[in-house]
C-alpha cells in the first residue's frame, strides 16, 4: 500500500521522463532524455620537434576534451595503444590528460601520436601529431679554397651546409670575425634556400675572410664554416660585364594564405637593376620587393596569384632573364560540416560534409574512433544503436582536418513545456489564421484539435498540418474562442490551449499611383490604410523588391508620416536609377495590405551594351552593339569613340569617323573608318536624347587593324658634308603611329645634280634621324637627298625635294662643347643655357631624361629643341621619381658632348579620389552654397594645398576660377540659365580629380506674374475649403519642402503653385501672405488632382 503523496510524486516522475534523467546514462536509452554530452576537444595535440642536444629532458603532447560524463583519455603511437596500466613504461606518464615523455629516445618515440577520448556517449580520436628529432651538424673542419677573381667580375661563396632537421634554417656570412655579419645590399646577396653569398661586382675592399653561418630558431643552434679566402685581382682597367642571373628561384608550390618569397640575384658590372613581373597579367596587389629587387615577396596568396612569374636584370652591357611557375595550393578547409543532432528513433537522416582545398580533399568517416564509411552517410530509419560520436575527416596532401558530432537518437512521451501554444491569438477579419502545434516528442504523435468542446476535422476552411498545427481561412468574430491540441504517441500524451481573437483587417484606403518624372524632380507616392485600432501600423516601401531604408538613404528618400495611418513617400532630387516598381505595404502586427504603382523617371539615356568588333580592316572596322535604355526620351543619337595605343590618358577619348555619317537612335552597328593600320584601338559608343549625352559603354576588346604601306614621309631632310667629306642625311622620324606595319624603316636616295641614277640605302631603326655616306664627297658640289618609308607590306611616300632644291655642300662637324646650366625646376620645365663655338654650327638641342634607379638609360625619353630656344617642358614623366637630365647639341654631323647630368625629384601625384560635393540652395534663392568633405593625403600623395572651384554655364568650356583653402564656397543664384560647378583639391603635385555638381536658374517669378490673375481668382475660391481640410502648420511644412527651379515648372497650375509660395517668400512678403500663399498651394494641387 502507498500513500496518496506517494503515488503523486511517482505519477510526476514518469512524466517528465523526457526532460530529466541520470547524468551517467547515454542518449540512446528509450523513454529517457541524457543530460551528459559526448567529448569535445578542447586542445589537441601539436607536431613537436625535439632537439636532439636539448637540456630538457621530457616532451609534453597536450590534450583536453570537455565532456559529461567526463571522457577518459588514452594515447596512441603509430597505431599501437600506450598501455599505460597494463604495461607501464618509465618513458611514458599521464598528466591529466597530457601524455609526458621523459628522457626521449629517437628510436622509441619519434613517430605519430593520436589522442583518443572516451565516454558512455562515444569516443573520438584527435588529429595526428609529430614527433621528430631535431639536429643541426657541424660545418667539416677542412680548410676552404681561396676563391681568385677580377675586380668587376661577379664572385659565388659557396656555403655547402651541413645536414639538419627541420630543413628551415637562416643564413648569414661573418667577414673576418664573429660578429661582424655581411649587410646584403644592391651588390651582396645571401641566398635563404642555398646560403651562398653571391657579390654581383667585386672591389678591392671585399679582400678578407668569409664564413657561412647557420642558425636553426626551431631547435636554437647555430654553426659556421671554416672561412673562405676572397683575393680580389687589381685591374688597370675594370671590364664591364653584361648581367648574369646566378639566383634563380625554383619551380615553387604555396599555400593559399600563406606568404611566399621568391629570389633572383645577378652578377654584372655596372650593378644590375632587377625588375619583376608575372607573366599575361599584372603582379598581386599584395606584393612587395626588397633587397634592391633581389626579393619578391607575396603576401597572403591567393589561387588567383598561380602563374610564371618572370626576373629580368639588365644594365648597360646586357639583359638576362628566367622565369618559373608558382604553384598556389591548399590544406583542406570546411565549406560545410556536420553539428550536433538529435532525431527521432525510426526517422530518416543523411550526415554530410563539404571540403574545399587544392587539391580537392577526400572524405571518410569515422564512428567512436572506428571507420565508417566515406562520402555521405545515410539512415533510412534510426535506431538507438547508431547514436554515438561521429567525425568527418577531410585531407589532401597539406594536411587533415576533422568535426565532431554527437548522433543522439530519442524517444519519450509529448510535453508542451518548451513549446506550448501561444496563449493570446490573433488574427485579421477575412484572413489566414495559423496555429502552430509543435510539442517535444518521439517518435512523432498523433494530433487532434477542439474549440472548446468541439472536434475540429478538416475542412474547406480548416485544415490540421502535418506537423500539427490548425490553419483557419477566412476567419470571422464567430471564429473567436479557446482552442486546444492534443497530442499523443506510445509513450503518452499531453495538450496546450490558447485563446484567438478577430480583430479589423488593414486595408490601403489611398494607394499610390503611376508617375513619371524628370530627373531632378521631387514627387510624392501617397498611401494611407485603416486598421484596427487597437493595434500599432508601420508603413514599409520597397522599389523592385529593395526595401528603403530612410536612414541611409535619406539624400533621397523620406517618409512622410502627417496622419496615424498616412505613410506617403517623398522622392527628392529622382534620379533615373530611382524609377521602378514602387509598393507600400501597411503592417501591423496581426495582417498586412500592400499597394503598387510604377514610377518612371525620364533623363540621360543608359549606356549602350555589348560593344563588339565584328570585322576588322586595315583603317576600318565593323562595329555592333546593343541598344541602351531611353530612360523615358525617344534616342536621337549614337555616337562612337576610339582611344588608341599611344592615348596618353586614360580618358583621352576622340569622337570616331563613321559611315554612316549620323548614327540615329535605333542604329545597333556602323563602320568605323579612317583608322590608323596596324594600330592597337577599343572603343565605345554612347546615345543622345533631348537631355544629352548618356553614360559611355564598357569599352570593347582591344583590337589591331591591319596592316597597310607607309603613306607618310620623313619631314625637313637635309643632306651635309662632313669634315671628312661624308655624305650625311638628316630627317625627321616618322611618328609610331604611322608606322602602319611591321619591319618599319627608311631609305634614303641621294645623287648629284647631273647624275640620272640615285644611289640608296636602307635604314632599319624607325627611330633613328641621320645616315652617313662614308665614301668621300666633294665638297660645294650640288646633291639632292630624299628619304622614303618602308614596312614589311612595301615602300611608301618619298620627302619632296623641294623642287629639286640643290643643297650647296659645306664641311662640317659635330659640336665639341656641352651646353652649360641646365636646370630644372619642379613644375617639369628644363631650361638650359647654350654656350657653343662660333664656328660650330647648330640645329639645336637634344634632351635625354631617365628615373635613375628604375629605367635604362638606353631608353631613355627624349625630346628636341630647336637652336633658338632655351628651355622646353618635358612630358609624362612619373611621379615621385628620381630623374636625371642630359642635354646635347647636334647638328648633321651628330651629337656634340652630353651636359652635367641634372638631377631631379618629381613630386607625389595628388589624391585620385573624388570629392563629396554638396549644395544648398537660400529660402529666397538669392545664394548658392556649396560645401564638400575635406580630402587628405595618402603617404604617397601630394599634401592637399586648397581646392580649386570652377563656375561654368553648362556647354562651355571655360568661366570664372575661384581658389579657397576652406571646404565651402558660395555664390549669388544665377537668373537663368544652367551651369556646372567644377571641384578639385590643389596640391604641389598637380590638381586631383574633377567632381561636378549642376545647378539650374529659375524663372518662375516671370511665369506668376503672368498668370497672377488666375492665381487671384483660385484663392479666393478655394481658400473657405482648403483651410477647413487642413491645419496651417502642415501647409507650412508642405511650403518648405518644395524647390522652385526651371525643371519644376513643368505643369500648370499644380507645379506653377509650388514656385508661387516660393516666391512670395523671395518677395520678403509677411507671414500672413505666406499663410494665403499655403493655402494656393494645396488648393490649386487638389484642383489639379480633380481634373
Amino acid at each position: 500500500s502507498h500513500s496518496p503523496l506517494s503515488i503523486i510524486l511517482v505519477y510526476l516522475v514518469k512524466k517528465l521522463s523526457c526532460l530529466n534523467q541520470e547524468r551517467n546514462k547515454p542518449r540512446s536509452s528509450e523513454n529517457k532524455e541524457a543530460t551528459g554530452f559526448g567529448p569535445i576537444f578542447e586542445e589537441e595535440p601539436l607536431d613537436t620537434v625535439y632537439a636532439e642536444d636539448s637540456p630538457e629532458n621530457k616532451i609534453s603532447m597536450n590534450c583536453r576534451a570537455r565532456a559529461n560524463p567526463p571522457a577518459i583519455i588514452k594515447w596512441w603511437l603509430n597505431n599501437w595503444e600506450i598501455k599505460l596500466m597494463e604495461q607501464p613504461d618509465e618513458h611514458f606518464s599521464l598528466v591529466g590528460g597530457n601524455l609526458v615523455i621523459t628522457n626521449p629516445d629517437k628510436g622509441k618515440h619519434a613517430g605519430k601520436y593520436v589522442c583518443v577520448a572516451k565516454n558512455v556517449y562515444g569516443t573520438v580520436i584527435s588529429k595526428e601529431a609529430t614527433v621528430k628529432f631535431g639536429y643541426l651538424n657541424q660545418f667539416p673542419t677542412d680548410e676552404r679554397e681561396p676563391v681568385h677573381v677580377k675586380e668587376g667580375q661577379g664572385a659565388v661563396l659557396l656555403c655547402s651546409p651541413p645536414s639538419r632537421y627541420p630543413s628551415e634554417v637562416l643564413f648569414r656570412w661573418i667577414y673576418n670575425d664573429f660578429p661582424n655579419f655581411i649587410i646584403p645590399d644592391q651588390r651582396r646577396f645571401v641566398s635563404q634556400t642555398t646560403g651562398n653569398m653571391y657579390i654581383a661586382k667585386v672591389e678591392p675592399s671585399d679582400v678578407g675572410n668569409y664564413s657561412c653561418f647557420v642558425s636553426s630558431p626551431t631547435i636554437g643552434k647555430s654553426v659556421f664554416s671554416m672561412p673562405i679566402p676572397l683575393l680580389p685581382q687589381i685591374e688597370k682597367e675594370v671590364k664591364r660585364y653584361p648581367a648574369d642571373i646566378r639566383v634563380k628561384f625554383p619551380k615553387t608550390y604555396a599555400l593559399v594564405h600563406q606568404n611566399i618569397t621568391l629570389e633572383c640575384f645577378a652578377l654584372g658590372n655596372p650593378l644590375p637593376h632587377i625588375r619583376w613581373r608575372k607573366l599575361d597579367a599584372d603582379l598581386p596587389p599584395n606584393y612587395e620587393v626588397s633587397m634592391n629587387g633581389a626579393l619578391l615577396h607575396l603576401i597572403n596568396v591567393q589561387y588567383e596569384d598561380e602563374g610564371s612569374y618572370e626576373c629580368e636584370t639588365l644594365n648597360v652591357k646586357g639583359m638576362d632573364w628566367y622565369r618559373q611557375w608558382l604553384y598556389v595550393e591548399g590544406a583542406p578547409e570546411w565549406a560545410e560540416h556536420i553539428n550536433d543532432t538529435e532525431k527521432d528513433v525510426g526517422s530518416e537522416l543523411t550526415l554530410r560534409c563539404v571540403a574545399v582545398g587544392k587539391p580537392l580533399p577526400w572524405i571518410r568517416w569515422l564512428k567512436d574512433g572506428y571507420s565508417y564509411g566515406k562520402g555521405e552517410l545515410k539512415f533510412s530509419s534510426l535506431t538507438f544503436e547508431d547514436s554515438g560520436m561521429y567525425q568527418c575527416v577531410a585531407e589532401n596532401e597539406w594536411g587533415t582536418i576533422y568535426a565532431s558530432a554527437e548522433l543522439r537518437v530519442v524517444s519519450c512521451a509529448p510535453t508542451f513545456i518548451y513549446n506550448p501554444v501561444k496563449k493570446v491569438l490573433l488574427g485579421a477579419e477575412n484572413g489566414r489564421v495559423v496555429i502552430e502545434c509543435k510539442p517535444r516528442a518521439a517518435p512523432k504523435p498523433k494530433f487532434i484539435w477542439k474549440r472548446g468542446s468541439e472536434l475540429l476535422t478538416n475542412s474547406s476552411r480548416m485544415l490540421i498540418w502535418d506537423d500539427g498545427s490548425l490553419e483557419i481561412l477566412n476567419v470571422s468574430k464567430s471564429d473567436e474562442g479557446s482552442y486546444t491540441c492534443y497530442a499523443e504517441n506510445d509513450r503518452g500524451k499531453s495538450n496546450s490551449t490558447g485563446t484567438l481573437t478577430i480583430t479589423e483587417a488593414t486595408k490601403i484606403t489611398v494607394a499610390p499611383s503611376d508617375t513619371e518624372a524628370v530627373v531632378g524632380d521631387t514627387t510624392i507616392l501617397q498611401c494611407s490604410a485603416s486598421f484596427d485600432p487597437s493595434l500599432d501600423i508601420t508603413f514599409i516601401w520597397t522599389v523592385d523588391s529593395y526595401v528603403i531604408n530612410f536612414y541611409t538613404d535619406f539624400e533621397h528618400y523620406e517618409l512622410l508620416m502627417g496622419h496615424e495611418n498616412r505613410g506617403d513617400l517623398l522622392i527628392k532630387n529622382i534620379q533615373v536609377r530611382h524609377a521602378g516598381h514602387y509598393s507600400c505595404t501597411a503592417q501591423t502586427i496581426v495582417d498586412n495590405a500592400t499597394a503598387e504603382a510604377d514610377v518612371s523617371v525620364k533623363g540621360l539615356p543608359g549606356p549602350p551594351g555589348g560593344v563588339r568588333v565584328e570585322e576588322i580592316g586595315d583603317t576600318s572596322v565593323k562595329l555592333r552593339w546593343s541598344l541602351g535604355s531611353d530612360h523615358g526620351s525617344s534616342l536621337i543619337q549614337h555616337v562612337v569613340q576610339t582611344r588608341d595605343f599611344y592615348a596618353l590618358d586614360p580618358e583621352d577619348w576622340k569622337t570616331a569617323s563613321t559611315s554612316p555619317v549620323f548614327l540615329d537612335g535605333s542604329t545597333e552597328s556602323a563602320t568605323v573608318i579612317n583608322l590608323y593600320p596596324w594600330m592597337q584601338y577599343e572603343f565605345r559608343v554612347h546615345a543622345i536624347n533631348e537631355f544629352g549625352a548618356g553614360e559611355n559603354s564598357r569599352p570593347s576588346i582591344k583590337i589591331k587593324t591591319w596592316d597597310a604601306r607607309p603613306t607618310v614621309a620623313p619631314s625637313e631632310v637635309i643632306g651635309q658634308v662632313g669634315i671628312s667629306g661624308e655624305l650625311i642625311v638628316t630627317w625627321t622620324p616618322v611618328k609610331p603611329q604611322f608606322f602602319f606595319g611591321k619591319k618599319f624603316g627608311y631609305i634614303v636616295a641621294f645623287k648629284q645634280h647631273e647624275d640620272y641614277e640615285w644611289k640608296w640605302a636602307t635604314v632599319e631603326d624607325p627611330e633613328t634621324r641621320r645616315y652617313v655616306y662614308k665614301e668621300s664627297m666633294t665638297p660645294d658640289t650640288e646633291i639632292q637627298v630624299k628619304v622614303s618609308t618602308y614596312n614589311n607590306k612595301g615602300e611608301g611616300p618619298s620627302s619632296l625635294i623641294s623642287a629639286h632644291l640643290l643643297t650647296h655642300v659645306i664641311s662640317l662637324s659635330a659640336p665639341t662643347e656641352a651646353p652649360l646650366d641646365v636646370y630644372a625646376l619642379l613644375s617639369g620645365i628644363v631650361g638650359n643655357k647654350m654656350n657653343l663655338n662660333p664656328h660650330v654650327s647648330s640645329f639645336g638641342v637634344q634632351i635625354r631624361y631617365w628615373r635613375k634607379y628604375d629605367d635604362n638609360e638606353a631608353a631613355a625619353s627624349r625630346v628636341i629643341v630647336h637652336r633658338t630656344v632655351n628651355q622646353t617642358r618635358l612630358e609624362n614623366m612619373r611621379p615621385d621619381s628620381h630623374y636625371l637630365i642630359e642635354v646635347r647639341a647636334f647638328n648633321g654631323a651628330g651629337l656634340g658632348p652630353p651636359s652635367e647630368h641634372c638631377e631631379m625629384f618629381t613630386r607625389r601625384p595628388p589624391p585620385s579620389r573624388l570629392l563629396r560635393v554638396y549644395k544648398y540652395v537660400s529660402f529666397n534663392r538669392k545664394w548658392l552654397y556649396l560645401y564638400w568633405d575635406h580630402i587628405y593625403n595618402y603617404w604617397n600623395e601630394s599634401y592637399v594645398e586648397g581646392y580649386k572651384i570652377l563656375f561654368r554655364k553648362e556647354g562651355e568650356r571655360y568661366g570664372k576660377l575661384y581658389t579657397t583653402g576652406r571646404h565651402y564656397i558660395d555664390f549669388p543664384m544665377p537668373e537663368t540659365g544652367d551651369y556646372v560647378i567644377e571641384v578639385r583639391a590643389r596640391c604641389e603635385g598637380g590638381d586631383g580629380p574633377i567632381s561636378q555638381i549642376r545647378v539650374q536658374g529659375e524663372y518662375c517669378l516671370l511665369l506668376i506674374i503672368h498668370h497672377f490673375p488666375t492665381l487671384i481668382m483660385l484663392m479666393i475660391m478655394k481658400f473657405s475649403i482648403i483651410s477647413s481640410m487642413c491645419s496651417l502648420q502642415e501647409l507650412k511644412y508642405l511650403s518648405h519642402i518644395h524647390r522652385c527651379s526651371s525643371t519644376d515648372v513643368t505643369g500648370i497650375p499644380a507645379d506653377l503653385s509650388y514656385c508661387f509660395v516660393l516666391c512670395l517668400g523671395k518677395a520678403s512678403l509677411g507671414p500672413e501672405s505666406l499663410s494665403v500663399a499655403a493655402v494656393l498651394l494645396l488648393a490649386l494641387g487638389w484642383m489639379n488632382l480633380g481634373l
